[in-house]
């Protein structure tokens, strides 16, 4: 019987309006109603994966959180450790798309609600049944404190074996890129896994070639260099060698997302032993599938979808 495997993430959730219409937000007058922030979409992409996924948070005490909170345990998410707050609103963020499904983002969250959990909140058996921890840079940009709350995490991990991967998600609207790779290189010494985009790891180095990335990553002893880059694919620096993926070709209706959905199948693939190339392969398929949808986590797959999807069983129809 194969293993029960867990993944453990902290970080904001939000409430998403996605508008009806393309375009500037200044010519929008309709939205939909959504739930979305990164570490909530990688959450849910693990549970439809068929992983335990536990979710680590602070809700504003009000119907927007209420709504996040009931969302998350219907996609099967271990919200045992989300709690409400008095005094500070559910995040909101207001989403731009173009015609091509790529946009921009417009964010309600400065206080967050998860800027009330402090470090002496982690507790041991919130790692229990846990093989791998998930942090991303948006959780470090949303409050300074932040950083000591992701420290006492990777502490509790490390001592008991966990893997640690991380995805720097670069906010730039949150704080600077000093500040962020100040945060960033606290953190990446502990870390097993590293997701990240092209863009996003020169930025954070200051380092352009790939030769120079490759050396930029190895002195914080980081296992597993993976480098997404959209629709070209993606690639993986492991053992001192390179492995690469091409892209799957879909037509993208909303991009935002996809950089979760990858992190999930990567994760999935770590915990069961897929092969370098397949583990790429896997991602990619994930990222791919989530942009034909709109919505920041309505595509995550399940696994059989995504199972079927890059071994080209049959056509994506949605």
């Amino acid at each position: 019987m194969p293993k029960d495997y867990g993944v453990l993430t902290i970080g904001d959730a939000m409430i998403t309006m996605n508008p009806k219409t393309t375009g500037p937000l200044r010519y929008v007058d309709q939205f939909e109603r959504k739930v979305g922030g990164a570490e909530m979409n990688f959450a849910i992409g693990c549970a439809r994966l068929g992983l335990k996924s536990r979710w680590i948070s602070r809700l504003g005490k009000d119907e927007f959180g209420k709504v996040i909170y009931n969302f998350a345990r219907g996609e099967g998410i271990d919200v045992s450790a989300v709690e409400f707050v008095e005094g500070i609103p559910t995040s909101l963020n207001f989403k731009e798309i173009h015609a091509n499904g790529a946009g921009k983002t417009y964010y309600y969250r400065n206080p967050s609600p998860i800027v009330e959990l402090r470090a002496n909140d982690i507790s041991e058996e919130m790692f229990e049944g846990i093989d791998v921890v998930h942090l991303t840079g948006v959780y470090l940009a949303i409050g300074e404190a932040n950083l000591l709350v992701a420290q006492k995490i990777i502490e509790i991990a490390k001592r008991k074996g966990i893997l640690i991967s991380f995805d720097p998600n670069i906010r730039l609207k949150l704080w600077s890129i000093e500040k962020a790779r100040k945060a960033y290189e606290t953190v990446l010494p502990e870390v097993d896994i590293l997701l990240t985009g092209l863009d996003e790891i020169q930025l954070i180095s200051g380092k352009q070639t790939i030769e120079e990335l490759v050396e930029y990553v190895k002195k914080f002893g980081i296992r597993d260099l993976v480098i997404k880059d959209g629709e070209k694919g993606s690639k993986l620096f492991r053992n001192g060698n390179w492995t690469e993926s091409p892209g799957f070709s879909v037509t993208p209706i909303d991009t935002v997302g996809a950089g979760d959905g990858f992190d999930a199948g990567y994760i999935y693939g770590i915990l069961n032993d897929l092969t370098e190339a397949d583990l790429l392969k896997f991602a990619n398929g994930v990222g791919a599938l989530v942009t034909t949808v709109t919505g920041d986590n309505e595509g995550l797959p399940y696994l059989e979808e995504v199972k079927d999807f890059v071994s080209n069983k049959r056509v994506v129809e949605r």
